[in-house]
């Protein structure tokens, strides 16, 4: 059974990276986390869909 590599054990790795790609990685992890970010804060303005007063719009056949 494999374990999941700890923090320090992925820095190692990405240490050995040659300089270009570790930029690259830098960049596409920014991205992640920006989008990450993004959603979350839209996230919070869903939660008044979820209100019961909104259900008024909501037609039954």
């Amino acid at each position: 059974m494999t374990s999941n590599p700890t923090i320090e054990e992925i820095k190692t790795l990405i240490f050995q990276l040659p300089i270009r790609e570790q930029i690259t990685l830098i960049e596409e992890l920014e991205e992640r986390l920006e989008t990450i970010t993004m959603m979350q804060l839209a996230e919070t303005g869903f939660s008044e869909w979820n209100e019961p007063e909104e259900d008024i719009y909501d037609v039954e056949s």
